[in-house]
């Protein structure tokens, strides 16, 4: 039932911003009268499910649901009309249209995916608020990636500000530090004691390597197994669900987070775990993996600093700022971390309609649905404004070079271009959902 519910959500999501980003391309084409053949969400090679034709315009769905297209007549696009294009141009085509003008055309999907993301994201902040865990409150510190240790940080500890700011949340923590060039922390250690630490420029590579990232949580104490990956270590040492961990390596185990510090401090070795199981204890050798992990997940339990966390609520015009920084923030730190795609551990991090859909929750929930929609759309944009031929970014730069030069880029070279793209297109999706089978068949 859970992947039905994330599935489904994922479907309308997408459709919704597909089939908006789309009238972004649409209605631009149409005030400057240039004919659109085809508008569909969902690719129709061979067939269509539905399609009418109302006007100059068929309208329809695809079978391929791996996004939507306006077909412009008198553009070089993924349909590869040259038959069309080897006639001379008609003026209501987009090749007879100005180069400004077709640029409008060609932006217009990037600008209303940027806008829906952004007028999204002022509706959730005006109708449900916005959740503050001040990092001064919190009374049993942070949950803290053991690799940070090595910077006198660790799990207990309060990270006060970053450069200068207070934190509001935990998470503006991670993003700080991975995203935003924070570096000089003002940290208060279990003893009371505060110190100010300065990070290398290194530390967001540095942590996306060793998968620190997020760096920081809230504090937990539940350190109950809930369930345990077939074929993982733990499976193969012979640990069970409802295993109560009591020791790691002869270290007690009081918080979820001592769990991950005594692997990480065992990976790549054997380590004798003492569980609780019903009326007995039990001492088990596993091998942790190289990542430090068992292959076991825990059950999920109250945070003990749970009570610090308040709703902040905003009036409508004090939402209208908070969403557009919102989505301003989310764009930047989403072109921030795509320079970790480039990385070995980043390309085999890359999913696809998998990875997509599991950002859904297996219940439906209407704020997380309209958060994560809000966050695929920015995502859209900034993907489809990429300088790749095929994608909108594609086009983007043909035009400009056009404008700036004065002359239009040859006609085979558009063709050949579309074609590199395409190709390129097809196999970063076959790459992508290759690592969500890849991932499902390991698990």
């Amino acid at each position: 039932m859970d992947f039905w519910i994330k599935a489904a959500q994922l479907i309308c999501s997408l459709s919704l911003l597909v089939v908006l980003h789309e009238f972004g391309h649409y209605i631009p084409a149409k005030l400057f009268r240039t004919r659109v053949e085809k508008f569909y969400l969902f690719f129709d090679p061979w067939f269509s499910i539905f399609k009418k034709k109302v006007g100059e315009t068929t309208w329809g769905i695809g079978w391929l649901p791996l996004g939507g297209y306006v077909k412009i007549a008198g553009m070089v696009d993924e349909s590869m009309d040259t038959e069309q294009l080897a006639k001379p141009a008609e003026p209501w085509e987009f090749r007879s249209k100005p180069a400004w003008q077709r640029l409008i055309i060609m932006i217009g999907g990037v600008v209303v995916n940027l806008i829906l993301g952004i007028f999204i994201y002022i509706c959730i902040v005006f109708a449900w608020g916005e959740e503050q865990i001040q990092t001064k409150d919190l009374q049993a510190g942070l949950s803290v990636h053991p690799y940070l240790k090595k910077y006198n940080i660790q799990s207990g500890d309060n990270v006060l500000s970053v450069n200068g700011e207070h934190m509001m949340h935990f998470n503006d923590i991670n993003n700080r530090i991975m995203l935003r060039g924070g570096r000089n922390l003002k940290v208060k250690h279990q003893n009371g004691t505060i110190e100010t630490i300065t990070l290398p420029e290194t530390i967001s590579t540095e942590l996306f390597q060793v998968g620190a990232f997020p760096a920081f949580g809230l504090r937990h104490q539940s350190t109950t197994i809930d369930s345990i990956a077939t074929g993982s270590n733990a499976d193969k040492a012979g640990l069970k669900p409802n295993d109560k961990l009591i020791q790691i390596n002869g270290q007690s185990i009081n918080f979820y987070d001592d769990i991950t510090s005594s692997l990480y401090n065992k990976r790549g070795k054997k380590t004798a775990v003492v569980v609780q199981r019903g009326n007995m204890q039990d001492t088990i050798d596993v091998m942790v993996t190289p990542e430090g992990t068992l292959g076991f997940y825990a059950k999920t339990g109250k945070f003990i600093d749970e009570k610090v966390a308040k709703k902040h609520y905003y009036s409508f015009g004090e939402s209208i700022s908070k969403g557009v920084s919102k989505g301003y923030y989310t764009l930047a730190d989403y072109a921030a971390q795509f320079k970790f795609v480039f990385t070995k551990k980043g390309a085999s991090s890359i999913g696809g309609f998998a990875a997509i859909g599991n950002m859904f929750p297996p219940v439906w929930d209407w704020h997380a649905f309209w958060a994560t929609t809000a966050l695929l759309s920015i995502i859209l944009a900034f993907m489809n404004i990429l300088p790749i031929p095929a994608l909108d970014g594609g086009h983007v730069i043909f035009l400009l070079y056009e404008i700036i030069t004065g002359k239009e880029a040859p006609q085979k070279v558009l063709e050949y271009a579309q074609y590199v793209g395409f190709i390129l297109l097809i196999s970063l999706v076959i790459y992508a959902n290759g690592n969500d089978i890849f991932r499902w068949l390991t698990a």
